[in-house]
């Protein structure tokens, strides 16, 4: 039976940097990201006291559309109130997906195989490049947070055939 998915998008949420400050008694926040795509929800664990948290926490979503963009939410974590908003972005996950379709057997590891720069259309804060590794096709990006004085998060986005998949 055929998956109605293309495959499985895994994000490694790293670190964040220079987050906001929400829990001001404390000049600090206790951030954690949230990942949704349509009806797929998933979050990190929360890092306390910190806003240069290092998660290195694995998430993956099943893909369906790579036309719809990822969302990506930083929460400070409240006990007593709802948890506060610390900023939010899209990942595009279009530039990745066009390149797992490309024939990979004459690539090098390490070759770069597209240069996304940033622009008023997207969350970069610096150049992200799509790179086949280890037999896989990866990109790292730096995505500035909007909605927020402050913030950034660091991911690796990793594409995942699915067997039986219609395929990218």
């Amino acid at each position: 039976m055929e998956s109605m998915y293309l495959g499985l998008l895994r994000i490694c949420v790293r670190r964040g940097l220079n987050l906001a400050v929400r829990d001001v008694h404390k000049g600090s926040s206790d951030p954690y990201v949230v990942i949704t795509l349509g009806k797929q929800k998933l979050k990190t664990h929360r890092v306390e006291n910190n806003l240069n948290p290092e998660w290195n926490e694995e998430l993956t979503l099943c893909i369906e559309d790579p036309c719809i963009p990822v969302k990506l939410e930083v929460y400070d974590y409240d006990t007593l109130t709802f948890d506060d908003n610390m900023g939010e972005a899209e990942i595009d996950i279009q530039p990745l997906i066009e390149n797992v379709r490309m024939e990979q057997e004459n690539f090098a590891d390490g070759t770069i195989i597209k240069k996304i720069l940033p622009c008023r259309e997207n969350y970069l804060v610096e150049e992200s490049c799509v790179v086949f590794k280890d037999n896989k096709v990866v990109q790292d990006m730096c995505l500035r947070l909007k909605n927020v004085e402050s913030g950034e998060i660091e991911i690796q986005l990793q594409w995942i055939d699915l067997p039986g998949s219609k395929g990218v």
